[in-house]
C-alpha cells in the first residue's frame, strides 16, 4: 500500500495498513514524532511487513553526483558541505502543507530530503542547531529553516527558503584538497511538469555539470550522473519478493525523524541539541 496522504495522516493509517497485513511505502516525513515513528517500525516487525519511507531523493542526480565525488575521496576530507532547495512562493496558499496544525511547514516538507542525503553521506551528527522562521506575510508555519549538523571538525548547513528568486546552488562542498559544486537541482520533477515520461531516452538526464575545483577560481566540469527516482520503487518490490533488501531501512527513516525533533527543540530553546536516540537505536546504524 503506498500511503501520500496529508502527514497528520501517516502514522494511523500506515499502523492500520501494517495490521492488515499490507507492505507499506509511507510518504516522508516519517509521521509527527519520534514515538509514533518508532510505533510504526515496531508494528511492522510485529507483524513480518515491509516498511519503506519514500526518501525518492537518494536517486537525484545532483544527489548522486556529489556523493560520488565526495566516495572518490578526490577533494580530501569534507570540512563543509552545505545542501539548500531554495523557492519562490511568496504568497500563502491555502492548503494543509501551510497551514499551522502539526506537520505543516517547510522543516517536515523540504527537510526529510535534506536530512536524509546528508545522514547516508555522514551518518548521525553529534548534534543539530536549527533556526525557522515565518518571513512571507500572513504565514502560519515555518517558511524558512537552517539548521546546521556537528560532526567532529565537519559542519553541515541544511537551508531551505520560500522567497529565493535567485536559488543558491544545489551543493557546495569544501575539503582539505579542494571543492565541489552543483549548481541546478535534480530535473525530474520539472521533466514530469513538461510531459515526459518516465523511462524516456532522456529521462534523468542532467545538463547540469559537476564543478570541481583544486585552485581557486579554477573549475573542470563533469558530466552529472543521471537520475531515476523509480529505483525506491524497483528495489522495494524485490525486498517484497525476497530477492533484495528493503531500499530505506526504517533505522534510517527513524535517525531523519530524530534530527527533525532535535531541530524543533534547538530552534525553540535557541541552542545544540544532541540527538534523541537511544544507544540500540545509534548503534543500528
Amino acid at each position: 500500500m503506498v500511503i501520500a496522504t496529508p502527514n497528520d495522516t501517516h502514522f494511523p493509517l500506515a499502523c492500520a495498513a501494517l495490521r492488515a497485513g499490507k507492505h507499506v511505502m509511507l510518504e516522508k516525513p516519517f509521521a509527527l514524532s519520534l514515538q509514533e515513528a518508532r510505533e510504526i517500525i515496531a508494528t511492522a516487525q510485529h507483524h513480518d511487513r515491509q516498511l519503506c519511507v519514500f526518501h525518492n531523493r537518494r536517486w537525484d542526480s545532483d544527489y548522486l553526483t556529489i556523493r560520488a565525488a565526495i566516495d572518490s575521496g578526490r577533494i580530501g576530507r569534507i570540512a563543509h558541505f552545505e545542501s539548500t532547495i531554495d523557492r519562490f512562493r511568496p504568497a500563502v496558499r491555502d492548503r494543509w502543507r501551510e497551514g499551522s496544525a502539526k506537520g505543516a511547514g517547510v522543516l517536515y516538507d523540504i527537510g526529510p530530503h535534506l536530512i536524509d542525503q546528508t545522514l547516508q553521506i555522514f551518518g548521525l551528527p553529534e548534534q543539530v542547531y536549527a533556526s525557522l522562521a515565518l518571513q512571507r506575510d500572513n504565514a502560519l508555519s515555518d517558511d524558512w529553516v537552517h539548521l546546521v549538523l556537528e560532526y567532529d571538525r565537519c559542519r553541515v548547513i541544511l537551508h531551505t527558503g520560500s522567497l529565493a528568486a535567485a536559488n543558491a546552488p544545489r551543493f557546495v562542498v569544501h575539503g582539505t584538497a579542494g571543492s565541489l559544486m552543483k549548481r541546478i537541482a535534480d530535473p525530474q520533477e520539472s521533466q514530469l511538469r513538461a510531459g515526459m515520461v518516465p523511462g524516456d531516452a532522456e529521462w534523468g538526464c542532467d545538463p547540469d555539470p559537476l564543478q570541481v575545483f583544486h585552485e581557486e577560481n579554477n573549475a573542470q566540469k563533469e558530466p552529472a550522473i543521471p537520475g531515476d527516482q523509480r529505483e525506491i520503487y524497483r528495489r522495494l518490490a524485490k525486498a517484497i519478493s525476497g530477492e533484495g533488501l528493503n531500499p530505506i531501512r526504517p533505522i534510517e527513516a527513524l535517525g531523519v525523524m530524530a534530527v527533525i525533533e532535535a531541530a524543533m527543540e534547538s530552534a525553540r530553546g535557541k541552542r545544540a541539541v544532541r540527538l534523541p536516540l537511544t544507544e540500540e537505536e545509534k548503534s543500528a546504524w
